[in-house]
């Protein structure tokens, strides 16, 4: 069993940065391919970048690629979603997700969940 918790998130202004955090607990985040989600109002939860159990290889979505970035510290056993250049089309609830599948980006690979944290970029 893992154990998640978000923290970070807020309002900020178009272009700013902002650092999601996402610490685990119960197991190691380096047994798992960390996965951020995100889901805006009225929408699915949609991928946004995932990363294998070493942090080594990082999967993207074309649009984020060059904005938001992956890292994790396995010994503290946290994951990070850095996000840059945000704009108000990133506003949404962002959750990290552990999966025994590298780079699954589909909701159903993830196993544990964040409680979610919100994001919102005003223009």
């Amino acid at each position: 069993q893992v154990h998640l918790v978000q923290s970070g998130g807020g309002l900020v202004q178009a272009g700013d940065s902002l650092r999601l955090s996402c610490a685990a607990s119960g197991r190691t985040v380096s047994s798992f391919g960390m996965g951020w989600f995100r889901q805006a109002p009225g929408k699915e939860r949609e991928f946004v970048i995932a990363d294998s159990e070493s942090g080594g290889r990082k999967f993207y979505t074309d649009s984020e690629k060059g904005r938001f970035s992956i890292a994790r510290d396995n010994a503290t056993n946290t994951v990070y979603l850095q996000m840059n250049s945000l704009k108000p089309e990133d506003t949404a609830v962002y959750f990290c997700a552990a999966s025994r599948r590298v780079g699954a980006r589909d909701i159903g690979s993830y196993e544990y969940w964040g409680q979610g944290t919100q994001v919102t970029v005003s223009s």
